[in-house]
């Protein structure tokens, strides 16, 4: 080989080599560039973000979820929505100034096999007991008894709300325990669906603003056309809220039309792609606005929240209302309905009996002997006044809450003269002995006794206090739950479907 030919070689080759290492360092540093232009973003969705002081969550809390063969465990996680007012929040929706409530409150159940999931809305005005609450001067509140629901969230009376208060209630309520909880306001909302281009929804009749705020005194000007329609920001906001001039005017359609929004929310992201780039622009908008607990006060943590629910089908996200009636101007929840939703999450059952956790289903095994369902008692007109015949706390509370579900009317509560008491007593007035047996259902193995006096009582024995306050427990779903339950909308159905109530 010549020496020329040889040079030529080796320049060549020198320069092979020399293009290879450019084109090696520079892909090294758009990697670096990459990867630190990631962590920034993650650096200032961490500055976005609030967290809540742990120290309100209550210690006496329902136990965590046991983990299946595989080491999968379900996720409770509260979505508390905030009418907060403070900041930008004002020029998004009229209202008070100062203080927070919580306009919506959805508990949020992901099965164990990160496969199904459940979002069950909580009324506002739901009458429920309300525990001990943190105040900001570090002081506990004394325990509330037939509160409204959304009051929790105001305990303290900050512009933050008091998160831990709603999430010790709800943990009292259903005897799950609340793995995370998240709090947006009017503002992220809004910024929210602007992220994702918009949200497809729909309406029954024609919107106007007076519809929105009753207090215009005149029609306004027409916010929202009849049936579909793409929406975001402070339409999207005015969607949601949205009360009177539909169905009945209440908050129950309009908590119909919020599961409706959420559905078509949840199909627009995964329609976008279910993965880290997709949803920063998500994540940014959220977290501006967002307060969430000490668990998941990370952006990379709640993106990694999200990402674990990508391979949720639409049509396995289910949203419903706990089983409700009205209760003059507020809402009771109806039990068992109740009892047997709450029970089925506990037991990682989904609305059609299947078990998520792990295992065949129900079709493929042996059938387990059947369990009587709790009987169904109607108490429409009975009034009757309960008393706590032992030393455990809280059952008149509890008990009262059953007969009420059961549309009893509770004149009263109140500890026995004695508190000794081993089995729980119906006593009643002349005539009554039939109302008598109609309580005593709900109280199994009860002992009713005839008084000189009119009115109905119950006073708990030692017998109630050993169910943990509860009547007889729920059987364990091993089917479909009550149609109250079961019937419930589905992140897939028709933007159009079951938006009202009344």
């Amino acid at each position: 080989m010549s020496a020329r030919r040889a040079e030529a070689r080796s320049t060549g080759s020198g320069r092979g080599r020399k293009v290879r290492r450019i084109a090696l360092w520079t892909t090294a540093g758009v990697a670096a560039l990459a990867v630190t232009a990631g962590g920034l973003v993650y650096y200032r969705l961490n500055g976005n973000l609030s967290t809540f002081d742990s120290a309100g969550i209550a210690k006496d809390r329902p136990d965590a979820a046991s983990a299946d063969a595989q080491g999968r465990v379900p996720i409770n996680l509260l979505l508390i929505g905030s009418d907060s007012r403070s900041g930008s929040n004002k020029d998004l929706g009229g209202g008070q100034e100062g203080g927070a409530r919580s306009d919506t409150a959805i508990l949020l159940h992901v099965y164990a096999d990160h496969k199904h999931a459940v979002g069950v809305s909580i009324p506002r005005d739901s009458l429920v007991a309300i525990p001990s609450c943190l105040l900001p001067n570090k002081n506990w509140t004394k325990a509330q008894t037939s509160a409204m629901f959304n009051s929790a969230f105001s305990v303290g009376d900050t512009e933050q709300g008091n998160p831990a208060c709603t999430q010790n209630t709800v943990e009292k309520l259903t005897g799950l325990r609340i793995d995370h909880t998240m709090v947006i306001n009017f503002q992220g909302f809004a910024d929210m669906t602007s992220a994702v281009g918009g949200v497809d929804v729909c309406l029954p009749k024609a919107v106007y603003e007076g519809d929105l705020d009753p207090n215009l005194g005149h029609r306004g000007k027409l916010l929202f056309n009849q049936g579909h329609q793409k929406i975001s920001g402070q339409a999207a906001l005015d969607y949601v809220r949205i009360r009177h001039g539909l169905g009945d005017g209440s908050d129950i359609g309009r908590t119909k039309r919020q599961q409706a929004f959420l559905s078509s929310l949840i199909k627009q992201v995964k329609s976008e792609g279910m993965n880290p780039v997709a949803l920063l622009p998500l994540a940014d908008a959220a977290t501006k606005s967002l307060t969430v607990d000490e668990g998941l006060g990370s952006a990379q943590k709640l993106v990694d929240f999200a990402m674990s629910l990508k391979d949720i089908d639409l049509h396995d996200i289910k949203f419903l209302t706990v089983p409700w009636r009205y209760q003059g101007e507020r809402v009771a929840l109806v039990h068992p309905d109740a009892d047997q939703l709450w029970a089925a999450l506990k037991a990682d059952r989904t609305l059609d009996g299947q078990d998520a956790s792990a295992g065949p289903s129900p079709a493929d095994s042996p059938s387990p002997s059947p369990t009587a369902a709790p009987t169904k008692v109607d108490g429409a007109g009975i009034r009757v006044a309960v008393y706590n015949g032992t030393s455990t706390t809280g059952l008149s509370t509890k008990a009262a809450e059953a007969l009420e579900g059961s549309g009893f009317t509770v004149t009263g509560r109140a500890n026995a003269a004695s508190r000794t008491h081993t089995t729980t007593l119906v006593e009643y007035g002349p005539g009554e002995k039939a109302q008598a047996e109609k309580v005593a259902e709900l109280f199994p193995g009860a002992s009713l006794q005839p008084g000189t006096h009119a009115g109905l009582s119950v006073t708990l024995g030692s017998d109630y206090a050993a169910g943990g306050g509860t009547t007889a427990a729920p059987p364990l779903p091993t089917g479909p739950l009550p149609t109250s339950v079961s019937q419930a909308r589905s992140a897939d159905d028709d933007a159009c479907s079951d938006l009202t109530f009344g």
